[in-house]
C-alpha cells in the first residue's frame, strides 16, 4: 500500500511541478502589456468558440433558467460506456440580487452493462437565502458487483445463522467481486431554514427502496455452498436478501460561504446530518446513521481565481440499529457520485466510512479560461464490524489527473474528463459539473 501512496504522491507532485513551471515560464517571458491583458481577460466558454458570439457580463438575470443540454457518451469502470442525455441547470429564484444561484442536474443513461440510470438532483435557494431545498431523486435498474465490507482483508466473510446452513456442509467463499442485479428507488428531500448568517438548520425525509436483488453467484445447494457477502450480511442482520426498504427522518445542519455551489473558487461548506429510519414509516428495521462533511477552497492567485486548492472530507457512521447492505455508504454513491476516483463504483463499502480528497485546479488556456486541468489525490477507509475490521485500520489511496472544459461561463459549469489510479485499479471518468 505504501508503494501505491508514494506513486500517487510522485504523480501529484511531478505534474504539479510541470504545470507551475510552465505557468512561471509564460509569465517570465511576457511583457507588462501582456500581463495586464491577462488580468482583464474575461472568462469564455466553449460556445464562444463555436458561435463567435460577443461576451456578455457573467450575470444570470433574475428568474432566468440556463440549461446546458448535451447528448452524453461517457464511461466509468462500474457502468461501461454510457449513452443518453443530460442537462446541467442553473437559475435564480426571485428578484433579490443577494439570493444565491440555484443549480440542478438531470440525466437519463443506458449503459453497455445493461443498466438504466436516471436522476434529478437540485439545490435551490429561495428569496434572500432564507430557505434552501436539497433534493436527490433516482431510479436505477442496476448491475454492479460487490466486494464485501471494509477496506481490510478480503479472504473471509462472517458465517450465517445455523438455520440458513446445513450442518457439516462446506461453504465456499473467495475474495473478489460478486456480480449483483438490483433496482433502486431513491427519494431524498431536505428543507433548510436560515438560522444565522450562512447557517442553516433543516428537516429531511429519506426513502430508499431496493428490490429484485439477485446475487448472481449465490448457491445454497446442500453439497457446495457459495455464500456472497451481501447474502451473509442480510442473514446476520435480519434482512430479506431480495428486497428491503429504509424510510426515515433527518435532522440537518449546514454552514455555507461558497461563492458558487456549482464550481466554487472560495469559501467553506460544512454539513452534518443525523438520519433515523423508522419501521412505522416503512423501514424493514430501525436504525440510524450520522453524516458529516467538510469542504474548503483556497485560492493560490488573486489574478487567476481558477488557480486553487480544493479539499473535501466526509464520513458516514452507523450509530444504532440495523442498516441494509446496499444502504451502507460506499465510494461513488455520494450525492454527485464522484468519490473514489481510481476505483470502480461500490468497490469500498462499510458500516463506517471516511473519505478524504484534495484537488489542485488550474487553467490551461490562461486568457480564455475555457480549458483547465486538475490533479487529485484521495484516500478511503471503511469498517467491517462483523469481521472486526476497524475504521482507519486499512487505507486505500487513489490519485490522477483530468481536464476541465468550460461549457457555461455564467454559472461555471464544466465538462470533466478524469483518469484515476487506485490499488490494482484504474478508471476513466466523464461527467458534468465539479466533483465537489
Amino acid at each position: 500500500m505504501m508503494q501505491k501512496i508514494f506513486r500517487c504522491v510522485f504523480i501529484f507532485i511531478s505534474l504539479g511541478f510541470v504545470n507551475i513551471s510552465c505557468g512561471q515560464n509564460s509569465v517570465l517571458h511576457s511583457s507588462p502589456d501582456s500581463l495586464s491583458t491577462l488580468e482583464v481577460c474575461p472568462q469564455k466558454d466553449i460556445f464562444d468558440v463555436l458561435t463567435k458570439e460577443k461576451l456578455h457580463a457573467p450575470e444570470i438575470p433574475s428568474r432566468k433558467v440556463r440549461a446546458i443540454i448535451l447528448p452524453l457518451i461517457a464511461y466509468s469502470p462500474a457502468t461501461g460506456v454510457q449513452l443518453g442525455a443530460g442537462s446541467a441547470l442553473s437559475w435564480s429564484i426571485g428578484h433579490n440580487p443577494l439570493t444565491k444561484l440555484s443549480a440542478g442536474s438531470v440525466q437519463l443513461l443506458w449503459t453497455t452493462e445493461r443498466q438504466i440510470i436516471s436522476y434529478v438532483r437540485t439545490n435551490m435557494f429561495f428569496n434572500e437565502n432564507k430557505w434552501f431545498l436539497q433534493t436527490d431523486w433516482r431510479l436505477y435498474l442496476f448491475r454492479l458487483p460487490t466486494y464485501g465490507l471494509g477496506t481490510g482483508p478480503e479472504d473471509n466473510i462472517p458465517g450465517i445463522p445455523e438455520d440458513q446452513n446445513t450442518p457439516g456442509s462446506p461453504v465456499s467463499y473467495e475474495g473478489g467481486k460478486f456480480p449483483m442485479k438490483y433496482n433502486w428507488i431513491k427519494i431524498h428531500n431536505i428543507l433548510f431554514m436560515e438560522v444565522g448568517s450562512h447557517f442553516y438548520g433543516g428537516l429531511g425525509y429519506h426513502l430508499d427502496h431496493y428490490y429484485d436483488i439477485v446475487d448472481i453467484e449465490l448457491n445454497l445447494d446442500s453439497t457446495t455452498k457459495i455464500i456472497t457477502p451481501h447474502y451473509a450480511y442480510s442473514m446476520l442482520h435480519g434482512f430479506n436478501a431480495s428486497t428491503y426498504t429504509t424510510s426515515g427522518i433527518s435532522l440537518n445542519f449546514a454552514y455555507d460561504t461558497r461563492d458558487n455551489i456549482i464550481n466554487a473558487y472560495k469559501g467553506v461548506y460544512i454539513n452534518a446530518s443525523y438520519l433515523y429510519n423508522f419501521t412505522i414509516l416503512g423501514s424493514n428495521r430501525s436504525g440510524s446513521r450520522l453524516w458529516t462533511e467538510f469542504r474548503t477552497y483556497v485560492g493560490l492567485s488573486r489574478r487567476v481565481p481558477r488557480n486553487l486548492l480544493a479539499f473535501r472530507v466526509f464520513g458516514s457512521f452507523k450509530i444504532s440499529g440495523e442498516l441494509p447492505y446496499l444502504n451502507l455508504m460506499s465510494n461513488g454513491f455520494d450525492q454527485v457520485n464522484s468519490s473514489g476516483r481510481g476505483y470502480t463504483q461500490g468497490r469500498w463499502r462499510g458500516e463506517d466510512f471516511v473519505y478524504g480528497e484534495t484537488e489542485y485546479r488550474f487553467p490551461i488556456s490562461y486568457c480564455s479560461g475555457i480549458v483547465g486541468g486538475v490533479l487529485f489525490a484521495n484516500v478511503t477507509t471503511a469498517s467491517n464490524r462483523d469481521m472486526h475490521v476497524p475504521l482507519f485500520g486499512y487505507l486505500k489511496p487513489g490519485c490522477g489527473f483530468g481536464l476541465r472544459i468550460m461549457v457555461g461561463k455564467y454559472d461555471r459549469t464544466n465538462i470533466l474528463i478524469d483518469f484515476g489510479i487506485g490499488e490494482m485499479s484504474q478508471g476513466l471518468y466523464l461527467q458534468a459539473q465539479e466533483v465537489y
